[in-house]
């Protein structure tokens, strides 16, 4: 099967199949933690705090949005073009690492604002700037650099490692409903660890170091990543805003149920990454020297992609239930219909990340990703009003299938309008 992908992309490139393996074995890794860990932790400290845990994640996404910057695919481009030149790739690293410290900064100023403002949030302060702790890995864990290098091996063994040690130590300290907070705490000190390893990797591995730049030259980049980072803040907004939303609107109860058949979504929605983030870089590199080759190899991409998300859509489907209870131990009426409404994400959302990534963003069309989603989000905000007042976590599922299904097929009109 291996060999069949790889003679149909031409994967005669030893590095891009090295990294699509690297990848794989990562993201096969995380889903096995995170089948080990789901089940255990909504068993031991219950539906309802892993609903509040689930809230904090989401509302610290936001901050976590504005971190990152959209440097996760302008600053990986960037540094695949010029990954010859040391110089540039030290202006680039430089330039990037300086931005999302000052954001990081005035992120966190924001955050004690929410928290001190709002009983809501003071209450469970802990619980929110643990989580926040967590951003510490958007900031010096530039997996960006790695990815632009196309070294991505290097990610595989600190996240498996990381990893090991949060399933791990999950046992090991979680034994009752209020041990919740910790599950904050460990994700806590595993981007600590993982954050001094990736820097220490990027200094002896590849030389680089970090050198103070001119004002202009972090403007340049400033600006470069504008575009990617207001549609990346839409697309937080219509998407993560979901469970925001719910649990204002409801108890953590109902955001566990939620959370509880997204978390199934997600898991699927991450066995397509290893194979974007080895075909990211490649292709960037690729469209570089010819937009045909690049253009024939991303429609194979979205072919095959889409017959196997079908397939596992279809399987949740008809599924759903079986799945809950496997991973709750109880059958969940609420959960399994809220699972099968979200069944054919895995398929739309595949879809939009090669439309987003691998077309529009690599042939520089971004400017239009923020209209895309400032549409969406307006129109998941005005569904939500609607839907999850009355109908709670089906009203939220509802509408993300309704949202993500239309920003889909308007990057599909813009695509096939500019590109193609």
């Amino acid at each position: 099967m291996i060999f069949k992908i790889k003679n149909k992309f031409k994967f005669n490139n030893k590095r891009l199949f090295s990294n699509f393996l690297s990848l794989s074995v990562l993201q096969g890794a995380n889903y096995i933690f995170q089948l080990i860990t789901l089940p255990y932790l909504i068993r031991v400290i219950g539906v309802k705090n892993y609903g509040l845990l689930a809230f904090a994640i989401a509302f610290v996404s936001y901050f976590n949005i504005i971190i990152d910057y959209g440097f996760n695919l302008t600053a990986t481009k960037d540094i695949s073009i010029y990954r010859e030149n040391k110089k540039k790739v030290i202006e680039i690293f430089s330039s990037v690492m300086t931005i999302k410290f000052i954001l990081m900064l005035l992120s966190f100023v924001l955050l004690c604002i929410f928290v001190f403002s709002f009983d809501k949030f003071s209450k469970d302060a802990v619980v929110y700037f643990l989580t926040f702790g967590g951003t510490v890995g958007q900031l010096f864990f530039p997996i960006w650099f790695f990815q632009g290098m196309e070294k991505m091996k290097y990610i595989t063994y600190i996240n498996i490692t990381i990893k090991l040690f949060f399933t791990l130590s999950i046992f090991i300290f979680i034994h009752k409903q209020n041990d919740y907070y910790i599950v904050p705490l460990l994700t806590f000190i595993g981007t600590i660890i993982s954050s001094i390893w990736a820097m220490y990797l990027i200094v002896k591995e590849f030389d680089i170091k970090f050198k103070l730049q001119k004002f202009e030259t972090i403007k340049y980049y400033l600006i470069d990543g504008w575009h990617v980072f207001i549609a990346g803040v839409f697309t937080t907004l219509y998407t993560n805003s979901v469970t925001v939303i719910l649990g204002l609107f409801s108890n953590d109860i109902t955001v566990g149920y939620y959370v509880l058949a997204e978390k199934v979504v997600n898991i699927v929605n991450s066995l397509f990454l290893p194979i974007q983030g080895a075909v990211y870089p490649y292709i960037s590199n690729l469209a570089s020297k010819s937009k045909l080759q690049a253009l024939n190899t991303l429609k194979i991409l979205t072919i095959y992609s889409s017959i196997a998300m079908s397939t596992i859509s279809l399987f949740i489907l008809f599924f759903a239930k079986s799945i809950i209870y496997l991973i709750s131990g109880v059958y969940i009426e609420r959960a399994t219909i809220t699972l099968q409404i979200l069944s054919f994400l895995p398929l739309i959302i595949t879809v939009a990340r090669i439309f987003a990534m691998d077309y529009i963003i690599m042939f520089k069309y971004q400017k239009y990703l923020t209209k895309i989603y400032a549409l969406s989000a307006l129109i998941s905000f005005i569904l939500f009003l609607f839907l999850i007042p009355s109908f709670k976590e089906y009203g939220a599922a509802i509408t993300v299938i309704i949202v993500e299904f239309f920003a889909t097929t308007y990057m599909y009109l813009i695509i096939k309008r500019y590109i193609l």
